[in-house]
């Protein structure tokens, strides 16, 4: 595809998604700017657009909750210009505990399948816990948007996961009993944990190492005036960084551990322990950063995930801004849009609680209004909201 290529989404419908309880929009190719005061749904509505490229909801709650009040269940619908399919599609079921997914029309083999059918970046303040949160937040920043990139990472980290789970219920139950036997339950799951942790371990080794030098470029270009770095941080130290080589190295490891984690119950060695270190002049940057410039780490590994997903897969995603740019000086706000537009910005779907928070670069938009889940477009409001 050539680099003005752009994911757009056209049209969206959305059946009780937390307080919205019917939405049937069109959306323009360059995007909206949606004003309302928060609690009203500004966040619900992104977070439904976002649904339809995690499959899962981006704060992490359960389907089951995102439903709207005494709803049977929920449903999103898109149409997708620029992407692998034209229709993207998800929905739940409260009485059966039921999703269901369709592209094009047509239910994937697996829902796997369907994830990152809308090619999307969210940038929201909650984001700071990307660089002031524990390493489990890193690594699933990096999961997610390896996962929604390569089909064979997202097929190794599975396999990967079932692996671990298996290793790990067999660790508790060798610690019950004893013997050979139970070690040996736990010791068959180390060769796939090894095979399908080195995927894992190469492609986070390569992404970070293709990423360091941008994300230092961003954070400076932001306004970051101290020397910031990002590395993949491994306790593993594998004799080459081939496939065999990292293979060995973690069944090694495993085994070295196996007895500490019988004893304990859980895996201390592979990919699933790793960081993805992020400093500050030398100094972890969880510790010793100051809001601000956590605030701008953040942004920068957001602007990384929307290159890596135009990298490769050959358009821009949608940009989801979600009051982005609260606590940040105009100055850095305005670099930052800078950077996006640089990078061929995709389509843009803004939020902010009032019409003077919209950034002058982001003037032209399209203004819509959101008021308890109703939502106001070009003068007409969407009925249908309880």
């Amino acid at each position: 595809m050539g680099g003005d290529t752009r994911i757009v989404l056209r049209t969206l419908a959305v059946r009780d998604f937390r307080n919205l309880a019917r939405l049937d929009l069109t959306f323009p190719s360059a995007g909206i700017a949606i004003v309302g005061e928060n609690g009203h749904g500004k966040s619900n509505l992104l977070e439904a657009i976002y649904y339809l490229h995690l499959l899962r909801s981006v704060r992490g709650a359960r389907d089951v909750d995102v439903v709207r009040f005494d709803a049977p269940g929920f449903h999103v619908a898109g149409r997708v210009e620029g992407g692998s399919h034209h229709e993207v599609a998800a929905g739940f079921e409260r009485a059966g505990r039921r999703k269901r997914v369709k592209l094009d029309g047509a239910e994937p083999q697996r829902l796997s399948d369907g994830l990152g059918a809308l090619p999307c970046v969210l940038f929201s303040p909650a984001d700071v816990e990307l660089v002031a949160g524990a390493p489990s937040a890193r690594r699933r920043y990096v999961d997610i948007l390896l996962a929604l990139s390569s089909r064979s990472y997202l097929a190794a980290l599975q396999r990967y996961r079932h692996a671990l789970a298996q290793r790990n219920a067999a660790l508790r139950d060798a610690f019950r009993s004893s013997g050979a036997g139970a070690e040996q339950r736990v010791a068959v799951w180390e060769a796939p944990l090894a095979e399908y942790g080195a995927v894992l371990w190469r492609e986070r080794v390569s992404w970070a190492s293709s990423a360091a030098p941008r994300f230092a470029a961003m954070c400076a270009a932001i306004g970051e005036e101290a020397p910031v770095a990002i590395r993949y941080a491994t306790a593993l130290a594998p004799r080459s960084a081939d496939a065999a080589g990292v293979t060995d190295a973690i069944a090694r490891a495993l085994e070295k551990k196996r007895g500490l984690d019988i004893r304990r119950g859980v895996t201390h060695a592979g990919p699933h322990r790793d960081d993805l270190a992020l400093t500050l002049d030398g100094r972890e940057m969880r510790a010793f950063g100051s809001a601000g410039q956590q605030r701008t780490a953040a942004i920068a590994l957001r602007l990384l995930e929307g290159e890596t997903l135009r990298e490769r897969l050959g358009a821009a995603p949608v940009h989801l801004l979600d009051d982005p740019f609260a606590e940040l000086d105009v100055r850095r706000s305005a670099r930052i849009l800078e950077l996006l537009a640089e990078r061929g910005m995709g389509q843009t779907m803004l939020t902010v609680p009032r019409e003077s928070d919209i950034p002058p670069a982001l003037t032209q938009l399209t203004r819509w209004s959101i008021t308890r889940g109703v939502m106001c477009t070009d003068g007409v409001v969407q009925r249908g909201a309880a």
